[in-house]
C-alpha cells in the first residue's frame, strides 16, 4: 500500500493520484510512489491511458523545500538521479497519458506534468518554474522538457525569473494544451484519455516512442528510428484489422484487439 500516491483503473483509464495534503508537496517518498503507480500503469495490459491527477483543489505545488533544506550537498548528489528518473518514469509510460492541472503546478509539480504527453489546465491555474527564487534551478526535467516544448527563448524566460504563468498565457505559449472550466479539467482529461481505451496500443507506444526518441537525436537518425518502428507494425494483429476495414468500411471503423 502506499500513503500518497493511489493508482485506479475505470473502464481502461488509469489514474495516478497524487493526494498529500494540503498542497500535494513532492517529497522523496511521493516521487518513489509514483515511480511505482508508473510501472503498475505499464505492466497492466487493462491499462490504455493514464490521468495523472492531484485532486480538485492543487495538481502540485512543487517539490519539499522542508526536506531540501536539511539536504546537503552529498545528499542531494546521491539522490538527485532519482528525483528525475522518478518523474521519467512517467514520461516514459508506453501509453498516452495526460496531465489534469487544478490550482498550482509548480516547479516539481510542473515537471510532473511536462512528464506527460498533453496537459489539460483549468482557467483558473498557475503553472512555472520557480526555483530560480530558492537559488536553485529546476532538477526533475524542467530545463530539458520545457526547453523542448515550447522552445529556448519562452524556456528561459520562465525559468530565469521563476514567474508564475497564469492559464491563458501559459496556453498561448504551448506550457498547457486546453484549457476548461475548473470543474471540468478531470472531465475533460478523461475525454481524452479515452479515445485510446479500444485503439490499437502497440501503434501508440510505436508513436510515442518514435516522436520522443526523435527529438533525442538528429533527423536522419530520427528517421531511421520512424522506419524501423513503421516496420514493426507489420507484425501486429491491429494493422491487419485496420487495413482490413479501411479497405472494407473506411477510415476509423476498425474493431482494434491491442495485439
Amino acid at each position: 500500500m502506499t500513503e500518497y500516491v493511489r493508482f485506479d483503473v475505470d473502464g481502461g483509464v488509469g489514474t495516478i493520484r497524487v493526494d498529500r495534503p494540503p498542497m500535494n508537496v513532492l517529497n522523496k517518498q511521493v516521487q518513489e510512489e509514483l515511480r511505482a503507480a508508473a510501472a503498475e500503469a505499464e505492466r497492466r495490459a487493462d491499462v490504455r491511458a493514464v490521468i495523472v491527477y492531484g485532486g480538485e483543489k492543487v495538481f502540485a505545488a512543487g517539490a519539499d523545500v522542508k526536506e531540501f533544506s536539511t539536504m546537503s550537498f552529498a545528499d542531494m548528489a546521491a539522490r538527485a538521479a532519482g528525483l528525475s528518473s522518478s518523474l521519467s518514469a512517467v514520461a516514459e509510460l508506453s501509453k498516452p497519458t495526460v496531465a489534469a492541472i487544478t490550482g498550482y503546478a509548480l516547479g516539481g509539480g510542473y515537471e510532473l506534468a511536462l512528464s506527460c504527453d498533453r496537459r489539460i489546465a483549468g482557467d483558473n491555474v498557475k503553472v512555472g518554474q520557480p526555483e530560480i527564487l530558492l537559488g536553485l534551478i529546476p532538477g526533475g526535467g524542467g530545463t530539458q522538457r520545457l526547453a523542448r516544448l515550447i522552445g529556448p527563448s519562452k524556456a528561459k524566460d520562465i525559468v530565469l525569473t521563476g514567474r508564475f504563468v497564469a492559464a491563458e498565457e501559459a496556453l498561448a505559449i504551448g506550457m498547457v494544451d486546453e484549457v476548461v472550466a475548473p470543474d471540468d479539467v478531470y472531465g475533460a482529461a478523461r475525454r481524452w484519455a479515452e479515445q485510446f481505451v479500444n485503439g490499437p496500443a502497440m501503434a501508440l507506444a510505436a508513436a510515442k516512442a518514435a516522436i520522443d526518441g526523435g527529438l533525442e537525436v538528429d533527423l536522419t537518425n530520427g528517421l531511421r528510428l520512424e522506419s524501423h518502428l513503421f516496420t514493426t507494425m507489420f507484425a501486429t494483429q491491429d494493422a491487419r484489422i485496420g487495413m482490413k476495414s479501411f479497405m472494407e468500411s473506411g477510415p476509423g471503423k476498425a474493431a482494434f484487439t491491442g495485439e
